[in-house]
């Protein structure tokens, strides 16, 4: 007597679908997440040891190597910033600014546009700086 032999079926899964859902929902994600924007203005800001970074970016007002203002990113006259600030201020209860200068630009030049804020009303400047790490003995 002869038997006939079973043949064992292999069942194979298909993971075409599942790498194309992937590749969307990656998609979705990548197109969904907001990006932090940084201006197109080069700068070094100074660095610090002890002192903590600042995480507000709301209200920031720039000064450039070369000396020249930027607000929110765009481009500011010395003459016209108290009143730009205040205007920007007008109906805000937080009255503080982010005050991002390059390392090397003048201590009288950044005292200055602190003048300036302050004249605007502004009650806290903050000055962000980049964290040095520590180095070890």
């Amino acid at each position: 007597m002869r038997f006939r032999e079973k043949r064992i079926a292999k069942s194979v899964i298909n993971l075409t679908s599942m790498v194309d859902m992937l590749f969307l929902i990656l998609l979705f994600f990548l197109v969904t997440s907001s990006f932090i924007e940084q201006p197109n203005i080069k700068l070094e800001l100074p660095s610090t040891r002890y002192a903590s970074t600042s995480k507000l970016e709301e209200r920031t007002l720039t000064i450039s190597q070369d000396g020249k203002l930027f607000f929110q990113n765009e481009p500011v006259e010395r003459k016209e910033l108290i009143s730009v600030l205040k205007n920007a201020f007008l109906k805000q209860d937080d009255k503080t600014l982010v005050l991002r200068a390059d390392k090397n630009v003048p201590y009288g030049a950044v005292v200055d546009i602190m003048d300036a804020a302050k004249g605007a009303g502004l009650r806290r400047i903050v000055a962000p700086t980049i964290l040095e790490p520590e180095k070890q003995p």
